[in-house]
């Protein structure tokens, strides 16, 4: 057995929250350890938000030829799509995505990259098994957990495995067939399950959840399923029942059934916790056997050890990873500091986008708030779009008109959400954001209705005109 390594953080896990933690230590001149037993490249440049979005441009691409007719374009109907090329340039798009990130990190760990799995002995003290077996000990004076997540696969699925594919396999698949089941209709399920519709495959959808994407907001849940059940059927609210035939899959739920060739199993990813020996080791787990920790330090319990990324399950976003290693990262190598967090910010882009920014509605008390909505109908961009169905919430204190939180879908709603991440962590009021300037005509047009549906609700300051004020 080699030496054993000693040194001042060790980080399991070289994705996004590892290899932000890893440039935290080094900026306090601190020695490190990365361990990872690959494949390296993060999870977002592998199998998540950037071959996704890559599907979905292509998607667009070939869904637009529908609109083009409408203003003119001649002989759409002599277009033909080879889909399977399609998915190669996909694939291809991940494979250099994924490579440039292996490329950059092993760059960046250099020396300091043991490959192989890991398991805690004790808090501090980890066994890396290395290529051909052999085991190495690495004692350390602080530990970052960041070994990521792997999708949930039922054993029920088991029996037609074959016939299975997961968000981490889909984008290797070298053919793609007729018709796919969705097995969970969450952003990045409602999002594979539009990309592959819309390049012409059958799709079908299903969820126990009653809204899809996430959604807890009613009234835009059900402006969702109404826009994306006229791609395919989405049967919510209930669990499918599959059968395995000779020639594909029998999905069947009390909504209708359809045999399809394959299932995207899209039902969530489990962190990978599991596999390092915690328990034996003397860490506390929760009744779902995972660690608990102040995501306000990311720090397990009253060990040197923190968590980061998709492993906690707290923010399972690229962004936040980033976040939760660098507070990770930090307090590992100088000592604990209690981090404000940034405002949440989920959005799925499914054209039109879904977002959800700042605290949630079923969070709120709604005795406390006041909802100013909006929608496409009469905002001039959106029609010219086609997106009347575009559709905003925005959640505001009460009294003080504050806002607290956001939903929305809406064509170019990646933008709007940002902008409603930023006015909600400045803590900027309705009032206030009226005051801004809104180009014409511009989607971001939405937002004034919505604000003065909040402002005419809110007990009144002045006498001005709403959204104005007196120059000092």
């Amino acid at each position: 057995m080699p030496q054993d390594i000693q040194t001042d953080v060790a980080i399991i896990g070289a994705g996004t929250a590892g290899l932000f933690a890893m440039k935290q230590v080094r900026m306090a001149g601190k020695s490190v350890t990365m361990i990872d037993p690959g494949p390296l490249g993060t999870t977002c440049a592998r199998v998540g938000c950037m071959p996704s979005k890559v599907a979905l441009h292509a998607a667009h691409l070939w869904h637009q030829r529908q609109e083009m007719a409408e203003y003119g374009t001649q002989g759409i109907e002599q277009l033909s799509l080879d889909r399977d090329k399609a998915w190669a340039r996909v694939s291809a798009m991940r494979d250099r995505f994924a490579g440039k990130t292996e490329e950059n990190a092993r760059k960046a760990m250099g020396e300091t990259l043991l490959e192989g799995p890991a398991r805690f002995v004790e808090p501090t003290v980890l066994e890396v098994e290395l290529p051909g077996g052999e085991r190495q000990v690495v004692r350390a004076q602080a530990v970052v957990i960041a070994n990521g997540s792997r999708p949930v696969v039922p054993e029920w699925l088991e029996p037609m495995s074959d016939r299975v594919v997961t968000t981490d396999t889909l984008f290797d698949v070298k053919h793609i067939p007729d018709s796919v089941g969705v097995l969970g209709l969450g952003a990045i399920g409602l999002e594979m399950g539009l990309a592959l519709s819309r390049l012409g495959v059958r799709v079908v959808g299903s969820d126990i959840a009653r809204l899809p994407a996430g959604i807890s907001d009613p009234e835009l849940g059900q402006r969702v399923i109404e826009q994306f059940s006229a791609e395919f059927p989405l049967w919510l609210g209930e669990s499918a029942e599959l059968t395995k035939e000779e020639d594909g899959i029998l999905m069947k739920t009390s909504q209708g059934q359809e045999k399809v060739d394959m299932i995207l199993a899209s039902l969530g990813r489990r962190p990978n916790t599991d596999t390092l020996n915690l328990a034996e080791a003397g860490f506390e787990l929760d009744d779902k056997g995972q660690l608990r920790f102040d995501p306000a330090t990311q720090q397990v319990q009253d060990f040197p050890v923190f968590v980061a990324g998709d492993v906690n399950g707290h923010r399972p976003l690229q962004h936040e990873a980033g976040d939760e290693g660098t507070i990770a990262g930090f307090n590992a190598a100088r000592g604990i500091t209690r981090f404000r967090r940034r405002t949440p910010l989920s959005i799925a882009f499914t054209h039109p986008d879904i977002a959800v920014i700042g605290e949630r509605l079923e969070d709120m008390d709604p005795d406390e708030i006041v909802t100013g909505s909006a929608d496409g109908s009469g905002n001039g961009r959106s029609v010219i779009l086609g997106a009347q169905s575009n559709l905003i919430h925005l959640h505001a204190d009460a009294k003080t008109g504050r806002l607290r939180g956001a939903s929305l879908m809406a064509t170019h709603g990646e933008h709007l959400a940002h902008l409603l991440a930023w006015a909600i962590q400045r803590g900027e009021t309705a009032q206030d954001l009226l005051a801004m300037p809104f180009y014409h005509p511009v989607v971001e047009e939405i937002l004034p209705d919505a604000l003065q549906d909040i402002v005419s609700r809110l007990p009144e300051t002045h006498d001005l005109p709403k959204g104005f004020r007196r120059e000092e």
